[in-house]
């Protein structure tokens, strides 16, 4: 018995496995792969832009308590005698300090700068004790929750003047 050729065929193409769209399926689940993949990625860039940013704040706390010490040590025999001092509650606005000595605008400065750097909110603070021997404490305080920090921070420098 003798067959055509186009019998054969029709007799092929009927066992042959029918494979439509596995490409697209292969395409999809790679596309999914890539899309979860750069989801994670993009965490990660948020969650280290915050620590970025809590690790910024600690670094211009400690600035800050430099810049006071150095302040206070230019005007030595205020700071031994209590001008620089501040309540145990600490200093968190300028605007509680009237006076115009040295001492008070050093501390309005000082206040202003840690509000505009740590954060314009009523938790940032510092404080100021320095004994008749001439060693200081500067405590910083400040609120880290808004880079992604635990919340309060406290920050302390002490010095020999």
């Amino acid at each position: 018995m003798k067959m055509n050729r186009r019998t054969t065929d029709i007799r092929w193409t009927a066992h042959r496995p029918a494979q439509r769209g596995a490409g697209l399926i292969e395409v999809l689940v790679a596309v999914l792969i890539l899309a979860l993949g750069l989801l994670g990625m993009a965490g990660l860039q948020a969650n280290a832009l915050k620590k970025n940013q809590s690790s910024f704040a600690r670094s211009q706390a400690v600035m800050l308590s430099y810049y006071m010490l150095d302040a206070m040590r230019a005007d030595r025999s205020a700071a031994v005698s209590g001008s620089y001092d501040t309540a145990s509650s600490g200093l968190c606005s300028s605007t509680a300090l009237t006076g115009t000595a040295l001492a008070d605008n050093t501390r309005k400065d000082w206040v202003d700068s840690l509000r505009s750097n740590l954060g314009d909110v009523d938790s940032t603070c510092g404080i100021i004790d320095c004994d008749n021997a001439g060693v200081c404490s500067i405590t910083v305080k400040w609120n880290d929750e808004l880079a992604g920090g635990l919340g309060a921070q406290t920050f302390e420098t002490r010095s020999r003047l």
